[in-house]
Formats: structure tokens, sequence, C-alpha cells
């Protein structure tokens, strides 16, 4: 059996390079194409060393017509906006497309347009792409031309949350998630706010009130509990690699055993969702696709803690599952 070919747009990320890297030990997916308008011309491991004599590919210009005849599935990289101008193309050309931008998360044209501020480029598609978390959406997956990765924040978020909406264990009206990013979250380009001098030794929420992935929780959880949600989502980012830990403060009228038989229940058949005793920490699932989500009751209220890695279940790791999923292999495959 051939492999699976997989092409990578906009190849020079912190998402691209850990796609990259998990691909390697994949037994049935390889890179074959990679794509950056800045770095051209450049061997891949000259821009991510790490990948010197263990991966032997090119930068070249993005080629629509090329990638897609040689590529069975493309992971596109790109920023808001542009990717969906360039996931349209690739589509049109009859590639499968695996989209780590917002452009395809959201239910409403009018809810992006109003978070994101532009234009979005193809309209008609909102609301008809499957969401790529295989814990809830595998069918759709299974079959789709294109599949909206999830945003990191929301992955930790979506998880603990949607299944205790949808069983009505918890007050929909009022849910706190508070949520902590090591730095790789901000991306590769150079920003004075994520440099070492302003992040080292320190922790700062920002976006408050103002993050994109606020309507894409609500959104999400709406879609998969048939609830309407109100939450409040603050991110900060912490002096670290990689990781988040989201801390969601509920009302609920049940016992925690409850909410934890809820969660094993919902999550039996998911091979990364993982209901613990302990505290669940970022360094526990560093460099892994895996989720580790644990409740503690508070007073009045419920306290759901949820880790992941950001770069992994929460991007590249997340966008590995999916591609098992769209052509049918286990969605562990090269990712234990």
């Amino acid at each position: 059996m051939n492999k699976i070919r997989v092409g990578i747009v906009g190849a020079t990320g912190y998402t691209a390079l850990e796609t990259a890297r998990l691909l390697l030990q994949h037994p049935e997916a390889e890179v074959v194409a990679a794509t950056s308008r800045n770095d051209a011309g450049k061997p891949l491991a000259e821009v991510h060393p790490s990948l010197n004599g263990r991966l032997d590919v090119t930068l070249s210009e993005l080629d629509v017509q090329a990638i897609s005849g040689d590529c069975d599935v493309v992971m596109c990289c790109l920023p808001h906006g542009a990717s969906a101008e360039t996931v349209k193309q690739l589509v049109e050309a009859g590639t499968r497309v695996i989209d780590f931008s917002a452009d395809f998360r959201l239910s409403s044209v009018e809810t992006y347009e109003r978070w994101y501020g532009v234009k979005h480029p193809w309209p008609e598609r909102i609301g008809s792409v499957a969401y790529g978390m295989p814990e809830f959406f595998a069918q759709q997956i299974r079959e789709a031309e294109i599949v909206a990765n999830p945003g990191c924040y929301p992955t930790s978020a979506i998880l603990p949350l949607a299944p205790l909406v949808e069983a009505a264990l918890i007050d929909p009206e009022d849910i706190i998630i508070d949520s902590k990013s090591g730095v790789s979250g901000a991306g590769r380009s150079a920003k004075v706010a994520t440099l070492y001098c302003e992040t080292n030794e320190s922790i700062a929420a920002y976006a408050v009130g103002t993050h994109r992935h606020q309507p894409e929780i609500d959104d999400l959880v709406n879609r998969i509990s048939g609830r309407v949600i109100e939450s409040l989502f603050t991110p900060h980012l912490t002096p670290m690699d990689r990781g988040i830990l989201s801390t969601i403060y509920v009302h609920s009228k049940v016992d925690v055993s409850e909410i934890i038989d809820c969660w094993r229940n919902r999550y039996v058949d998911s091979p990364f969702v993982h209901t613990v005793d302990h505290l669940p920490a970022t360094k526990f699932v560093s460099g892994t696709n895996h989720v580790q989500m644990t409740a503690r009751s508070a007073g009045r209220r419920k306290v759901l803690i949820c880790a992941i890695d950001n770069l992994a279940k929460g991007a590249s790791g997340a966008a590995v599952q999916n591609l098992n999923t769209m052509f049918g292999l286990s969605q562990s495959l090269g990712l234990t």
C-alpha cells in the first residue's frame, strides 16, 4: 500500500514543524511537499534544523496545481483570511485539506467577520465544514474534503464542557474558563510581547474579553450539546515553551462523581482523552496528543481542570488524528 502523501503549506512555523516531526514516525504517511513564500528554495531542514538528516524536502512557492497533483492531503498552516483563499483553490483542484486557521471553524459568517475583522473569502462554506475533533465528529471527518482543525484553547475547554452541558449536569449560563498557555501558542514570528525578557519570570493575562477563541468555544459546545452556553474566557501567557492548562469554574448540583462518570462514559472509545484522579499538569501531557481531565468540588461551584499540549492535541497532533480519521486508519496511528 502506498503511503498517504502529505503537503504542508506555510511550513516555517511551530505547528508545521510539529506536524513534520509527527509524520516522520507515521507508518502510513509522509511529507512530500512544503511551501513558503519567503523561504522558497531552502531545504525545510534549514528552516527547522531539528529535521536535518531526517526529512529531505525543499521549500517551494505555492503552486496549487503542482501540490494538488503531488499530495493526497494538504495541511494548511496559514493565518486566517489567507488560509481560506488557499483552501478554496486546493479544494477546487481536488485536494483534501486540513486547515489550521480559524477560517472554517465557526458556524456563522457574521460571527467570523465580527471577531476576525475581515470579509470571509469563501462564505458559502461556513457552517458546512467538519470540525476536527474526532471525539465528536468522526463520521463527518471521514467524508470531508475540508477539516477545520480546532483551536488550542477551545480544545482544552470543549472536551470537558460539552458532555456536561449535553447531559445538563452544569449551568450553561455561568461558565468561567481560566486558561494558561506556553509561548509557542503565539507563533514563531517575532513580537515584543513574546520576547524572552518580556515572558521570562512573568505571567500575564491578555485579550481579556476579546480573544477570538471565545466564540469558538461557545459555538462548538452548542453544536455538540444542542444547548446555548454563556462563558467567560480569559487566556494567560506563561513562561514555558508548550502546554495549556484550563481551569473551568461551573455551577453544578451533582456530585463530582457524576461529572467523572459522564466523562468516562462519553470518552470510553476516545484513545486520547483520559479522566484522571490526580490534578493534571502540562508536564504530564507534553509532547503527546493526550488530554488529562479531572474535577473537584469547591463550595457552590465545581472546578474542571484540563491539560493538553498546545502544539500536539491543540494543533498538529489533532491534525494527524484527523488525517488518520479521514483515511480510515486508527486514530492513534503515528501518535503513540
